[in-house]
């Protein structure tokens, strides 16, 4: 078994907590806290949970294998799950195994806490069908390609051994394999047997002969499986006792083996916008605001010891290099090199930062950050002159005499936050540098999917979320062969580098090929990083032991009243 404190380096690094080590905590054994997360859970189905909100539910209502804590001098840690003990040996192929063993937790219901209910999970988060956004997390475990390629779910190599003892074979060395895919709330354990009842009774109606497709569509989908909050099964510390319209009241399970929690009652007030949140917070109805508004962002800046947290994303211009125009590098450089980042930074609000690279700050090496090793997008507003006319050199050579000859460029974006304002900023960049012409059009989340994995976009910007803390789940989505490749980018250079990291054993190696990988993209410019985000968040005084995952959901766990 590996040395947790090594194994969790990559953790420890990147995770943010507040107010650990300064002054004493009380026992909070009897501890009642409200907080603000975000509005009401969207989805608490773990594969499909997007929003920090509803993962920052999620990770108080299951247990994965492993857990996110904070040790005795206040360092955030992972430690054991619903796995007590976890082994690792290397196979002949070049595959790792990892051999979890069950400490006999119970769910809600009283019943056993099962490998089979962690296998079950995993393959529904694999499964195509189900369409989830966290399925690439899983991309290393063998079989993984298999299952999205044919839809038999059952080649992922995950597998009870027992009812106690959860097997998981690994196409490689990854480190963060137990730091980050086993505490995701994505690859937390569900029940079949809940799931399974619940679609029985669910079974949408058959088609009636004289309805139209649309009209099927637009039938009311049924009431999801987790939405009688009240009677979910669940196996984490604390099971919901009172969900109305305006909150959720969880509290501390009594049949929780997992050790000690905060908070004997945690109550989950909601918001619709960072504004209602403070004004809760002002009002002393809530002590804990997850997202703070602008306004309050802007004054937190003006102190220069502030250190804000990172969200772990990246908003992108994608190119599908599919299309005719974009199989051409030159072309996308030369898109690439008009881009004002300070000026869209600008338009997309006061917590917008230009991006220095794909990866985010925030994303661990080792000790560091990834982006402590420099960026790789020139962002100096003296040089944007020099860039702009570098831009013009390269769309002639690539025989455009100006934008205007790449065609009808549509853009679609969807129009939450101030993407519509970012993305009017673009288009007036390029066709005032080059002369494109470019078709603004605002899509549903659904209809943004849809286009990306069908193919069926010229350009399109996205919010690219890390899966996972960790510069590969940005990078290897590129690969040729991966099924997340939407913009059908293709670099045996790029997929060498891939395939180099996803065998490395020696970790400082591995950083050096990451950080090779991503600068190899940029010059080949097959997306265009526009910005990155900060975030913060407060506490009131009185408590101690908030802790954010670099993922963006939030533990009160260790929450306790603090005494000077």
């Amino acid at each position: 078994m590996k040395n947790w404190k090594r194994l969790c380096g990559l953790l420890s690094a990147a995770a943010l907590c507040l107010g650990l080590l300064a002054g004493c905590a009380e026992d909070s054994a009897a501890l009642s806290l409200t907080v603000c997360a975000g509005d009401a859970p969207k989805n608490l189905d773990p594969i499909y949970a997007v929003s920090s909100s509803d993962q920052t539910v999620l990770e108080h209502l299951y247990e994965n294998l492993m857990r996110v804590t904070t040790d005795v001098s206040g360092e955030i840690t992972v430690t054991n799950g619903v796995a007590k003990s976890v082994d690792q040996e290397e196979n002949h192929d070049g595959t790792v195994t990892y051999t979890f063993k069950f400490r006999g937790a119970k769910w809600s219901d009283g019943r056993a806490v099962k490998a089979g209910d962690f296998v079950y999970a995993w393959q529904r988060l694999a499964d195509p069908a189900n369409g989830s956004p966290y399925a690439s997390i899983l991309s290393m475990v063998s079989g993984y390609e298999t299952v999205r390629a044919t839809g038999d779910v059952t080649a992922l190599q995950v597998t009870a051994k027992n009812d106690t003892t959860l097997e998981v074979v690994l196409n490689g060395h990854y480190d963060w394999f137990l730091t980050q895919v086993c505490t995701s709330p994505a690859t937390m354990p569900v029940r079949r047997d809940v799931i399974e009842t619940w679609e029985a009774a669910n079974a949408p109606a058959e088609q009636e002969a004289d309805q139209t497709e649309e009209e099927v569509r637009e039938t009311e989908p049924p009431t999801p499986w987790w939405s009688d909050l009240e009677k979910l099964v669940v196996n984490g510390p604390y099971q919901v006792t009172s969900a109305t319209a305006e909150s959720l009241t969880v509290t501390a399970r009594e049949s929780y083996t997992g050790g000690r929690v905060g908070p004997t009652e945690l109550t989950f007030r909601y918001a619709g916008t960072d504004e209602e949140a403070w004004a809760l917070y002002e009002e002393k109805a809530v002590d804990f605001v997850g997202s703070l508004p602008d306004e309050q962002v802007a004054l937190a800046a003006e102190d220069e010891t502030w250190a804000p947290g990172t969200e772990l994303g990246t908003y992108t211009v994608l190119f599908n290099c599919a299309a005719g125009q974009f199989a051409d590098p030159l072309v996308r450089q030369s898109l690439g090199l008009a881009v004002d980042r300070n000026a869209l930074a600008g338009a997309a609000g006061v917590t917008a930062r230009p991006a220095e690279g794909l990866v985010p700050p925030g994303t661990p090496d080792g000790e560091e950050d990834f982006r402590d090793d420099g960026a790789l997008l020139d962002n100096d507003p003296e040089q944007y002159d020099i860039r702009c006319g570098q831009a013009r050199d390269l769309l002639d050579q690539a025989g455009y005499e100006s934008g205007a000859d790449l065609g009808p460029l549509e853009y679609i974006y969807v129009d939450k936050d101030n993407a519509a304002a970012v993305a009017q900023a673009l288009a007036d960049q390029w066709r005032r540098v080059l002369g494109v012409e470019l078709s603004l059009r605002a899509v549903t989340p659904v209809e943004l999917r849809d286009a990306l994995q069908s193919g069926t976009f010229t350009l399109a910007a996205m919010d690219l979320a890390g899966v996972a803390a960790d510069a590969e789940c940005f990078l290897s989505l590129w690969e040729s062969g991966s099924p997340e490749n939407i913009i059908h980018y293709e670099n045996s250079a790029y997929d060498t580098l891939i395939s180099i990291i996803a065998g490395a054993d020696d970790g400082t190696a591995r950083m050096g090929c990451l950080h090779d990988a991503e600068e190899l993209l940029l010059a080949d410019m097959p997306l265009i990083p526009l910005y990155t985000r900060i975030t913060a968040w407060k506490l009131r005084d009185t408590y101690t032991g908030v802790c954010r995952d670099p993922r963006g959901w939030f533990s009160f766990l260790n929450v306790s009243l603090w005494t000077a």
